[in-house]
């Protein structure tokens, strides 16, 4: 099942601002290799409860799980990729991925560190016509309900680089937005985990739903 950009962005608006049960969920993506795209349990639904209380958004309070190479990939409008280690896509999930983004899909990957060779390797199956570009501060994904006039928040500490996020742009659209270096999914995360301070737990859930407004309305 393929999916219009214009239908969906409709469908989900209209879902997403109703006073009825919640009808849209997004998912976290499965993936092969060996890395753990489990990673960061408590992330997303925090970040769902952050952005539904912020947005008036009405998302399913758990995200679901869908694997690369399912058709049920086209029920989400937003997956959302992480984990430390090794992916490796098949051309069948490739080549499915590829459909679901051109369809009116959106992928968020976080580079929860260790990640980026390997997803930056297996996302040119994807698109090997497609280079990552770093998306400049005053791009309209930094600037939606909330304002990062820098870019994205630091949250963990690794390299001792600044964070950076990159895209991928498909006739003029991002379909995946990946942030690198901040380790944003763990600023989602319950505050006893990392025990971050609520200010940069704060800044995470901000740009987080940043990410999703801007999926959900571009």
């Amino acid at each position: 099942m393929k999916f219009n950009r214009a239908f969906v962005l409709l469908f989900v608006f209209f879902c997403l601002q109703s006073f009825g049960p919640a009808s849209i969920k997004i998912a976290k993506l499965k993936y092969n290799g060996g890395g753990d795209w489990y990673a960061n349990k408590t992330s997303l639904p925090n970040l769902i409860q952050f952005s539904n209380q912020a947005l008036h958004l009405n998302l399913a309070a758990e995200e679901d799980i869908v694997e690369v190479g399912s058709t049920e990939l086209f029920n989400y409008p937003f997956v959302h990729l992480t984990g430390h280690g090794n992916i490796l896509f098949s051309d069948q999930e490739a080549k499915n991925l590829r459909n679901y983004l051109i369809a009116g899909g959106f992928l968020h990957a976080d580079d929860n560190y260790g990640l980026d060779k390997f997803f930056r390797r297996e996302m040119k199956k994807v698109f090997p016509e497609l280079s990552f570009v770093e998306l400049p501060f005053n791009h309209p994904i930094y600037h939606q309900n909330f304002q990062f006039n820098n870019g994205l928040p630091k949250v963990h500490e690794h390299d001792n680089k600044a964070p950076q996020g990159f895209g991928l742009i498909y006739e003029g659209r991002l379909v995946c937005f990946y942030t690198y270096e901040c380790d944003l999914g763990n600023g989602w995360e319950d505050q006893e985990i990392y025990k971050d301070p609520e200010a940069i737990r704060l800044k995470a859930l901000q740009m987080g739903s940043n990410i999703l407004q801007y999926a959900f309305t571009k």
